[in-house]
């Protein structure tokens, strides 16, 4: 019989749906001190850190952004509440740091009954709970998370402490670990950018407490500026110092930092405390199977013109009691219109005649 084309039936496809990981570490070296530029002093120069002239937020690059290889990493900046006690006319950009925390708040959170912004929740319960209202915003590249972030992945690590010098910030620091423990099976969906997780810390002092959110397909963590305001295993308890001065870090403690200083100021404080990140993408692929059968009767004959020589097919041989033969060497996946979609290569022509059969898996990816 000599088939050209055969209709796919719904039985002859099947769609399938798989999550790839990948792992991404970020280190706090080239987030802040990688690329420093020796020529400046006060302040010091990062060639990976872009500023914006509207000053909303910074940008992280893993190499100088003036460079073509450089990639964006991730955003940072900050934002409070227009209920937080920062909020006032005294405050430096103050209105850019209201606007911030609401835009934020109205993607992440979204509006309550009344029509009015959401505040971040600390447990993701709206109506009850501690509300954050002083916030630190990490929006990560996609080109890092791809399709969202993989639950109970993320781990960030933030260095803590007083005054020191940069060379030894880290080694002087107390080291928070901040992580969505438990969120593979523990998260939220009341968000309209989607699931969410609560973010951790992993001290011993306070094991367990609630300091931020992480929006898994948004890209985007979002953690409390309470993160350095010291804990109380100190007698008297003291504030972390937050602030930075050149290549130095001065006693200010972060809620002064975020009032009197402008967002470009609390991000290079953050970022040159921010030991680590670490988290694993995903990719979600999506593929649909078309099993391709030629069964005993179909495709055993060429349309190709070099089939036939005179009358006779080149391939049967001379005798009439011989089978056709045909070679299969690529597959064409057509639409209801004869439009050719899609061709599959074989690594190999298959021989086909009439005692024999074929089924050939075509894969589509997207």
């Amino acid at each position: 019989m000599g088939t050209t084309y055969k209709t796919l039936t719904s039985g002859d496809s099947v769609s399938t749906r798989t999550l790839l990981h990948e792992a991404v570490p970020i280190t706090g070296t080239i987030v802040s001190g990688t690329y420093m530029d020796s020529t400046t002093a006060n302040p010091v120069t990062e060639k990976n850190i872009k500023n914006y002239s509207h000053g909303m937020f910074q940008s992280v690059y893993d190499y100088p952004y003036l460079s073509s290889s450089a990639n964006h990493i991730f955003d940072v900046t900050v934002g409070y509440s227009s209920n937080s006690s920062l909020s006032g006319a005294a405050s430096v950009q103050n209105a850019k740091k209201i606007n911030i925390y609401n835009q934020m708040a109205q993607v992440l959170v979204g509006f309550d009954h009344t029509g009015s912004v959401r505040e971040f929740d600390k447990d993701g319960d709206f109506s009850t709970g501690t509300k954050l209202r002083e916030c630190i915003f990490v929006n990560f590249a996609r080109l890092l998370y791809k399709d969202e972030i993989k639950k109970a992945s993320l781990s960030l690590v933030v260095a803590t402490g007083s005054t020191m010098p940069k060379a030894s910030k880290f080694a002087a620091a107390k080291m928070l670990t901040i992580s969505d423990h438990g969120a593979d099976t523990n998260y939220k969906v009341n968000s309209p950018a989607g699931e969410y997780g609560i973010l951790y810390t992993a001290s011993a002092a306070e094991a367990g407490t609630g300091v931020g959110l992480v929006y898994y397909q948004a890209g985007i963590a979002v953690l409390t500026s309470s993160i350095f305001d010291g804990f109380r295993e100190q007698t008297p308890e003291q504030p972390y110092s937050f602030g930075r001065v050149g290549a130095k870090y001065d006693t200010s403690s972060v809620n002064t930092v975020m009032s009197s200083s402008y967002i470009t100021s609390s991000a290079d404080g953050f970022r040159n405390r921010l030991y680590n990140v670490a988290f694993d993408n995903t990719t979600e692929l999506n593929s649909t199977i078309y099993f391709c059968r030629a069964h005993h009767n179909d495709f055993n004959y060429s349309s190709n013109p070099t089939y036939l020589t005179g009358s006779k097919i080149r391939v049967k041989g001379n005798s009439k009691s011989n089978e056709p033969v045909a070679y299969v060497t690529s597959v064409g996946l057509y639409s209801a219109n004869n439009e050719l979609l899609a061709v599959a290569k074989i690594s190999e022509p298959l021989k086909k005649t009439p005692s024999n059969e074929l089924t050939l898996r075509c894969r589509l990816d997207y």
